[in-house]
């Protein structure tokens, strides 16, 4: 089992969004179709190997703006003492300081102890090992989007903007598609391992446009998710019911790939 480097051919679809006609998605069919999941502690070797344990959890996380900063704040106010390892050190002036700059002066969670100040070490409950926010989604029965900083529970899915001009119409591309090391900036070359290239992690019991839904949703619109899961599960049924099979007629993701060997 290996990573395998990012910039292989894939296939991608594009459609109008079915709320705005000025917006198209373009969408990684193939990484949407792939069976990555989150193998935290279930294999995962994290990205900083002296931190092996503690997966993407090694790096504060960047808000993506000031409503996510907000949401995130609100949700670690209602965290208790018995969920929280860091309860009393985020608490330590009396008032509830979670934030601080990171790269280029960027708002982020704070590190402690060379990790995020959200993260449980498995010594403090290991009920409770891993990112208290994502525990307490768990315990109100929410889903962890509602907690943890947009970075956090968009991983490893990706949103980013093109524009593309069509004669005198010019219109916004919203690109769905894997969050790559290369989209981690300079950091993510110097990660000692990652997840979403890993065939180890790619051994999910459903595609990822289906285990992620909630996720996508919020990232396109409840109808432009439905339109992407047809074309998935088309896409999907074609694979097993095609007959020539050393066709190259789909791209499957050589991590999927490898994991089903």
């Amino acid at each position: 089992m290996s990573e395998f480097p990012a910039n292989f051919t894939r296939e991608w679809v594009e459609f109008v969004n079915p709320e705005n006609p000025n917006e198209i998605f373009k969408c990684d069919l193939t990484w949407l179709t792939s069976y990555w999941n989150c193998i935290f502690g279930q294999g995962c070797q994290g990205i900083d190997k002296d931190l092996s344990d503690h997966g993407c959890c090694s790096d504060g996380a960047y808000y993506y703006d000031k409503e996510d900063e907000a949401r995130v704040t609100t949700a670690a106010k209602r965290l208790p003492r018995s969920m929280w390892q860091n309860f009393d050190v985020a608490r330590k002036k009396g008032k509830l300081n979670i934030t601080e700059l990171g790269l280029d002066k960027d708002r982020k969670t704070k590190k402690i102890n060379k990790t995020c100040i959200f993260f449980n070490e498995s010594s403090f409950n290991k009920d409770y090992f891993g990112c208290a926010l994502h525990h307490l989604a768990l315990a109100e029965d929410k889903h962890f989007a509602e907690t943890k900083p947009d970075i956090c529970w968009q991983l490893p899915l990706r949103r980013s903007w093109e524009s593309r001009n069509v004669g005198d119409k010019k219109y916004d591309v919203i690109v769905i598609g894997e969050y790559t090391r290369e989209a981690w900036g300079e950091g993510g070359a110097d990660m000692d391992w990652y997840c979403s290239s890993n065939s180890e992690a790619h051994n999910g019991a459903e595609p990822v446009y289906a285990s992620h839904k909630t996720e996508l949703t919020k990232l396109m619109n409840a109808s432009a998710y439905e339109t992407l899961a047809q074309l998935c599960k088309v896409r999907i049924e074609a694979q097993k019911s095609r007959k020539v099979k050393h066709l190259p007629l789909f791209v499957i993701h050589p991590a999927t790939k490898a994991a089903s060997k």
